[in-house]
């Protein structure tokens, strides 16, 4: 079996660092710019502090440049590439096929599931022309995952395993840029399916007002991830570039405790321990979703609200003005955070103040009645100590001391095998106390605090049992550990790339704008590969009226329970945002998808 990556995400170097120390096999951080998440960039020193971390326990450092470029922009562009290799990137994720007709450095490229790899003929087409991974869709089902590798020989697998989810089919959505200018193939996404919606009819009626209509719930596949091995994933990520490091300490062990239970056999080095228990309930989620990976879950919406409603605690019972008091299934403590849906379904929130027994006090009363559910979304201790929490990571090595003819040697091996040695001159005086003298030397080189490592266990070659003074032991130890860490620096291993110019067919002869052909270069590398028609993307300035700006196989009339039922509604349907934007839904049954067409941006 290949080795399974746990890929964490970085919003920045602590994040990065927090998540390498916590487990991850590799992160992926943002460039400078260029990246999908424009607010999550970082700068080359950054970037290369980080990878010197990961690397030490040859975990690696993915760097997204995932966005459409303009003309203008790609020589700068390709120019951060070769700084990024230069600094010890290990792959690069790309989403604009510009750069494939470029000069790339021998470094791995990632098809970005912008690309929106979704068929095995699209992910086939990318093994033949040099990419080395592709994200898949998030969409997938274990089956279609299944027939992707079938399709393929060596290309790298990685998919989705744990956060927000997207509504629309990633890089084919253009409703952010349609209403509001902002794109999100271009980094800028306004997360407008976050956003409250009117659904109305054909004649004007309202059926349902002011909910979150394509708001997800988020992914979490933490009970499935054997069957994703099965299938043939060999990457599994964590979504959150805009996360905050106590999120990405939770999510991350939690996960790495999950494939460690599996027994899977992990392409980096070290065992990570972290002093607390993680748990993916306490930190950011709306709710958690399988999406498609076992076929439609039929309750995959977050229409209440797209924010974090949390732990169950209970009804209330009654209401005071000395406080509210809850048949709660949790204990709650001063500080939690509490929420609930008051009786016009807003979600409102408040804070303990104070916990008798069943009583809670709460800074704010308002809206809260006998009746009212109550959900906690902020375990006061639980996160402070989270935000407090230290994690560990350390490589096991085992250690040898034997005797030369001028001093002694210390030798070292670690879990990946990699050996050093290190001997200094010494006088040999024979111990008068042997017993003590071996449990002396054994305790001081086993002291392996503040390094990367751990001594698992420390044997014997000696002649005879002398007496050795401490400094000699440290600096045996402290050399032996110095030369270790060169060895591995050396035998890291390190993939390369290489684009490979051919005339593949592409899977299709036509673009259209959905195609994300926003430069020359782009083009160029489509009409190689025989599409003979290709329409400039939305970001060239298209008027979007008209168009699809979102497709989905998520079903507003399935989550309200239209679907398939004896009420009708008289399509077509409309959502009407609080601006007055209207977006027409158009729903083919037959592939059970849903576009969003813009009437009037």
């Amino acid at each position: 079996m290949k080795p399974i990556e746990l890929l964490a995400p970085a919003k920045d170097i602590e994040c990065g660092i927090a998540a390498i120390d916590c487990g991850a096999d590799a992160i992926y951080i943002g460039a400078p710019r260029f990246g999908a998440r424009s607010a999550a960039g970082n700068n080359l020193d950054d970037i290369a502090s980080l990878a010197e971390h990961a690397h030490k326990y040859w975990a690696k450092v993915y760097v997204t440049v995932n966005t459409l470029l303009r003309d203008d922009e790609i020589d700068e562009a390709l120019r951060m590439i070769r700084q990024l290799y230069d600094i010890g990137a290990d792959g690069i994720i790309i989403q604009d096929t510009a750069l494939l007709e470029c000069d790339l450095p021998p470094i791995p490229i990632i098809a970005s599931t912008q690309m929106h790899n979704n068929t095995p003929e699209k992910v086939s087409f990318l093994e033949q022309v040099g990419i080395n991974r592709v994200i898949l869709a998030r969409e997938l089902s274990l089956d279609q995952i299944k027939a992707i590798r079938t399709a393929t020989k060596n290309i790298e697998l990685e998919f989705f395993v744990h956060g927000a989810l997207c509504v629309c089919y990633s890089g084919q959505c253009y409703m952010s840029y349609a209403l509001g200018g902002r794109s999100g193939n271009r980094g800028e996404c306004a997360q407008p399916c976050r956003k409250p919606y009117d659904l109305v009819d054909n004649k004007g009626k309202t059926l349902i007002p002011g909910r979150h209509l394509l708001s997800l719930k988020d992914l979490n596949l933490s009970e499935h991830l054997s069957s994703l091995i099965e299938a043939g994933v060999t990457s599994f990520k964590i979504e959150g570039r805009l996360k905050e490091r106590p999120y990405v300490a939770n999510v991350v062990s939690f996960y790495r405790q999950k494939l460690d239970d599996l027994g899977v056999k992990r392409p980096s080095s070290g065992a990570s321990r972290i002093d607390i228990k993680p748990d993916v309930n306490k930190t950011f989620n709306r709710g958690y979703t399988t999406y498609f990976l076992h076929g439609r879950d039929y309750d995959m919406g977050s229409i209440d609200t797209p924010k974090m409603v949390g732990e169950a605690v209970g009804k209330v019972t009654s209401v005071s003005a000395r406080g509210v008091t809850v048949d709660a299934n949790i204990s709650m403590h001063n500080g939690d955070g509490i929420c609930f849906f008051d009786s016009s379904g807003d979600l409102r929130g408040s804070v303990i103040n104070n916990v008798r027994g069943r009583t809670i006090i709460p800074d704010k009363l308002d809206g809260i009645e006998k009746g009212t559910f109550i959900f906690r979304n902020h375990d006061h201790e639980y996160l402070t100590r989270l935000q407090k929490s230290k994690a560990e990571r350390l490589i096991d090595v085992s250690m040898s001391l034997h005797d030369t003819d001028t001093g002694l040697c210390l030798t070292a091996e670690d879990e990946d095998g990699n050996t050093a040695e290190y001997s200094i001159e010494c006088e040999k005086v024979i111990a008068q106390k042997p017993e003590q003298t071996i449990d002396n030397i054994n305790k001081q080189l086993s002291k392996l605090g503040g390094t990367i490592f751990t001594c698992t266990n420390v044997t014997f070659e000696l002649s005879d049992i002398y007496f050795i003074p401490i400094s000699v032991l440290n600096s045996l130890r402290r050399g032996v550990l110095d030369e270790l860490i060169g060895v591995r620096a050396v035998n890291r291993p390190i993939d390369y790339g290489a684009i490979i110019r051919n005339d593949v067919p592409y899977p299709e002869t036509y673009l259209s704008y959905r195609g994300n052909v926003l430069n020359i270069c782009a083009r160029r590398f489509y009409e190689r590969h025989g599409v003979s028609s290709v329409e400039p993307a939305a970001e060239s300035g298209l008027d979007m009226r008209g168009r699809k700006v979102m497709t989905t196989r998520y079903c507003i009339k399935r989550q309200i329970g239209l679907c398939g039922s004896s009420k009708q509604a008289n399509e077509p349907l409309f959502l009407v945002d609080s601006e007055g934007h209207k977006l027409e839904l158009r729903f083919d049954c037959s592939r059970c998808e849903m576009d969003v067409i813009l009437v009037n941006g």
